[in-house]
C-alpha cells in the first residue's frame, strides 16, 4: 500500500512538475505563427502602400526601393480603355509595317517661324546642288516672309496663330507634318526654327538621317518642378506620372513616326486639355516640351534617340538658352559644337542633377549635332564667310 501510494504520489508530483514545461512547449509554435503573421502583414502593407522615402525603402531592402520593387510580384496590368486600345493597335500597325522606300527618298525641312527667315541665304547655300533630295515647308504664323532663295518661294503652307508655350505650337508641328507627309518621297522630317543654322554640309546631314532606323526626339525624365512637377493627374488613366517626360521640341522624325503622330488624337487631347500655362493655380505646363517625348516614351521608347540633333546652349542657367551674336561666330566655336559627342540633360530638381549620355545608335558613337539654334540675325555675314569651311570640320 505504501509503495503503491508512494508511486501514485510520485506520479502526481511528476505531473505537477512537468505541467509548466508542457505549457511552454505549446506556447512556442503559437509565437512563431504570430511572428510570421506580423511579418507577412507588414510585407503586404508595404506592397499595397509602397514607402515613399528612401529611408523607409532601406528598411525593406539594402538596394532601396528599386530592389524592393524587383523582389515583390509585379502589379497587375491595367486594362486599357477602348480608345486607348484602338490607339495602340493603330500605332503598332504603323510602326510594324515595313516602309516603302521610294526611288528618290527626300528629307522634308520644315521651318516653324513667325515671319522672316534671317538665315535664308545660308540655307540656300546648304541646299544648292542637291535638288531632288529635299523638300521645304514654311509655317510663318505672323507675317508672310519675302524670300531670297528659289528653294523657299511658294513653299508656305496654311498657318495659324502660334503662341509660345501653348498647344498651338504642337498644332503647328502637326500641320507641317501633315503637309510634308502628302509627298510620298519624304522619308525623314526635320523641324527647324528661324534661329537655326546647318552645322554640316547637305550630304553629311542626308546620310546621317536617311540611313538610321530611329527618330531624333529629345526625351528624358526630370523629377523637378519643371519636369514631373508639371504633371496633372487629370491625364489619368492613359498618361501616368511615371511615363511623363520632357525634351526640346526640335526633332527629326522618320516617316513611320510622323504617321503615328498624325494618327494620334487620344494623347494629343490629354496634353491639349491638361498641359498648358497657368493651369491649376500658377503651375505652368508646356505641351511642346512634353507631348512628343511622353508619347514616344510610352509607345516606342527604343525607336527614338532621346536627344535632339539641334544644339542649344543652356550653360548660362537662364530661362532662355544662350544667343549667339556676330562677335561669337568663330571657327573655334563651330568646331567645338560639331565635335560634341555627348548629350547633356540638366534636371530642375534641387540638386540640378546632370544626365550625360553618349550620342550613339547601333552601337556606334556619333557626333551629336547637325543643326544649332539661337543665332541672332546679325551673325549671318560671319556665318556666310565661314561657310562651307566649318561644315566640313
Amino acid at each position: 500500500m505504501k509503495t503503491s501510494q508512494g508511486w501514485r504520489l510520485g506520479m502526481k508530483e511528476m505531473q505537477i512538475l512537468s505541467a509548466p514545461r508542457q505549457r511552454a512547449q505549446l506556447k512556442k509554435p503559437t509565437w512563431i505563427i504570430v511572428l510570421v503573421s506580423l511579418v507577412s502583414l507588414f510585407l503586404i502593407c508595404a506592397y499595397v502602400y509602397p514607402p515613399q522615402g528612401s529611408g523607409a525603402c532601406y528598411v525593406f531592402s539594402l538596394n532601396g526601393c528599386k530592389g524592393l520593387s524587383d523582389w515583390l510580384p509585379p502589379a497587375p496590368a491595367r486594362e486599357l480603355t477602348d480608345e486607348e486600345l484602338a490607339s495602340h493597335v493603330v500605332t503598332n500597325e504603323i510602326l510594324n509595317t515595313p516602309p516603302v522606300v521610294p526611288e528618290n527618298p527626300k528629307i522634308a525641312f520644315m521651318f516653324l517661324i513667325p515671319g522672316a527667315l534671317p538665315f535664308e541665304k545660308l540655307w540656300d547655300r546648304f541646299f544648292q546642288g542637291h535638288e531632288g533630295k529635299f523638300s521645304v515647308y514654311v509655317h510663318a504664323s505672323k507675317d508672310k516672309p519675302v524670300h531670297f532663295s528659289r528653294y523657299f518661294v511658294n513653299r508656305e503652307i496654311r498657318s495659324d496663330k502660334v503662341v509660345w508655350g501653348k498647344i498651338s505650337m504642337v498644332d503647328a508641328e502637326r500641320r507641317l507634318l501633315a503637309y510634308a507627309l502628302k509627298e510620298t518621297d519624304n522619308q525623314h522630317f526635320v523641324l527647324l526654327s528661324d534661329s537655326c543654322i546647318p552645322l554640316r554640309d547637305f550630304d553629311y546631314v542626308y546620310n546621317y538621317l536617311m540611313y538610321t532606323n530611329i527618330s531624333f526626339v529629345d526625351c528624358f525624365e526630370d523629377p523637378g518642378p519643371h519636369g514631373s512637377g508639371r504633371y496633372s493627374e487629370h491625364m489619368l488613366p492613359e498618361v501616368e506620372k511615371k511615363h511623363f517626360r520632357k525634351g526640346a521640341q526640335w526633332f527629326t522624325m522618320k516617316r513611320q513616326h510622323a504617321l503615328a503622330v498624325m494618327a494620334d488624337s487620344l494623347y494629343y487631347r490629354k496634353f491639349r486639355d491638361y498641359c498648358r500655362p497657368n493651369m491649376e493655380g500658377n503651375r505652368n505646363c508646356y505641351s511642346d516640351e512634353h507631348y512628343l517625348p511622353t508619347f514616344f516614351h510610352m509607345l516606342d521608347p527604343t525607336g527614338i534617340s532621346n536627344w535632339s540633333v539641334t544644339h542649344v546652349d543652356w550653360s548660362e542657367g537662364k530661362w532662355h538658352p544662350k544667343s549667339y551674336v556676330q562677335k561669337d561666330i568663330t571657327y573655334e566655336l563651330m568646331r567645338n559644337i560639331t565635335s560634341i559627342s555627348e548629350n547633356v540633360h540638366v534636371t530642375s530638381d534641387a540638386r540640378k542633377e546632370v544626365q550625360i549620355n553618349p550620342c550613339q545608335w547601333n552601337g556606334n558613337e556619333r557626333p551629336c549635332y547637325l543643326f544649332a539654334r539661337k543665332f541672332l540675325p546679325e551673325a549671318l555675314d560671319s556665318l556666310l564667310q565661314l561657310y562651307p569651311n566649318y561644315t566640313s570640320i
